[in-house]
């Protein structure tokens, strides 16, 4: 007699969905999202994947979507309701745009100690002081955005919020700071890799990562995270200045942060990096699926992909074991520092701009550092 099956509790089930939306949308802290989102934010999700949105577009509402229910749980004690009404709105304003040095007078002003506490305990809040005025708006925006999603109108064009912010972020003004204090240049990309250079699987591992991500155009640390061997097609061999052909490879990057439609973006890998690649996928089994994992503290190599942060953290432990200061650079300085050797190997920011894909020209360029602008022909004129 077959046993009964048994039944899936409600974040069990949810579980499962978050599986089958991750097939197509990596999510990262699935066990905890489950927990997190409610059956309407997962039915919202899996509209959305269906619906074939961008991956990149969706892990951002997907990590808006968990934070913005870890902090209604926090600060309310239930979920967040649908429609938001225009007080909810405006004391999330309240929560994450606050002064400083009026908090030293005010222990009540800002965000309160206890949902500080909650949210930091979960791993949703990292860095002290209030957040970034850009970071706040894009909550809100994606917060409206589901709303009309859900069928709702929102409160989110008020002009109680619209003041709100706008006073808030006239109180605590905020330097504008990079994403990465210093570029990963080649002379830095060299000092850590050479901390990944035995055949364990997590040197095989962090070594094709860091190479793959910078090759490839300084990729964003989403796109490496989410990268699956279906994106992977073997070019014919480039042919070598004074030696043997060098191995090619394409990435299909389909839609990314700056195409759209059906816009598939390519870019190539030639070389060391191609053999990096294919000897942690060797090495690991892996022929179909995610590309980068995680490995168990054993030694076993899961089936899901590692999480975009997981990438920043790697590049960090790195860093340290190089000797190198670890605060002083993050993931996103192998985007900038790919355009930084590019320039300081002569390559025209055109050509670079191939490889990283972007598509203007003021935007690649922002990212050279100003070091190198400093010390750079330009510079020294007359």
């Amino acid at each position: 007699m077959a046993k009964p099956k048994k039944s899936l509790t409600a974040v069990e089930r949810r579980a499962e969905e978050l599986d089958t939306i991750a097939a197509v949308l990596p999510v990262e802290r699935r066990d905890e999202l489950a927990e997190l989102l409610t059956d309407q934010d997962v039915e919202t999700l899996r509209h959305l994947v269906n619906q074939g949105m961008g991956d990149n577009t969706l892990r951002a509402l997907t990590s808006d979507l968990a934070y913005l229910e870890a902090w209604g749980l926090a600060a309310t004690g239930q979920s967040l309701p649908w429609p938001a009404p225009e007080a909810l709105l405006l004391k999330f304003v309240a929560h994450h745009l606050w002064d400083p040095q009026h908090r030293e007078t005010d222990p009540d002003h800002g965000m309160p100690a206890d949902v500080d506490e909650d949210l930091r305990s979960q791993g949703f809040l990292r860095s002290a002081g209030p957040h970034a005025p850009s970071t706040v708006r894009r909550r809100l925006a994606n917060w409206s955005t589901l709303t009309r999603w859900r069928g709702f109108d929102g409160a989110f064009a008020s002009p109680a919020l619209k003041s709100a912010i706008r006073l808030a972020v006239r109180a605590v003004p905020r330097t504008r700071r990079r994403k990465s204090a210093k570029a990963v240049t080649g002379d830095v990309l060299a000092k850590l890799l050479a901390t990944c250079t035995t055949d364990s699987l997590r040197d095989l591992r962090d070594r094709a990562i860091l190479m793959v991500a910078f090759a490839s155009g300084g990729r964003r640390r989403s796109e490496i995270a989410g990268l699956r061997s279906e994106q992977l097609t073997v070019e014919p061999p480039i042919p070598g200045d004074d030696g043997p052909s060098l191995p090619s490879l394409a990435i299909h990057l389909g839609r990314t942060k700056t195409t759209s439609g059906d816009e598939d973006d390519v870019v190539y890998l030639t070389g060391r990096p191609v053999d990096a690649l294919n000897a942690w996928m060797v090495a690991a089994k892996i022929d179909s699926g995610s590309v980068f994992r995680a490995i168990g503290r054993w030694g076993t190599v899961s089936r899901r992909a590692i999480d975009p942060q997981s990438v920043n953290a790697i590049l960090k432990q790195r860093a340290a074991l190089a000797g190198l200061e670890p605060t002083e650079l993050s993931a996103h300085g192998l985007r900038s520092g790919y355009l930084t050797e590019a320039a300081n190997r002569g390559i025209p920011l055109p050509e670079a701009m191939e490889q990283s894909r972007h598509r203007s020209v003021q935007q690649a360029s922002s990212y050279y550092n100003s070091a190198t602008r400093r010390s750079g022909r330009a510079a020294r004129m007359l």
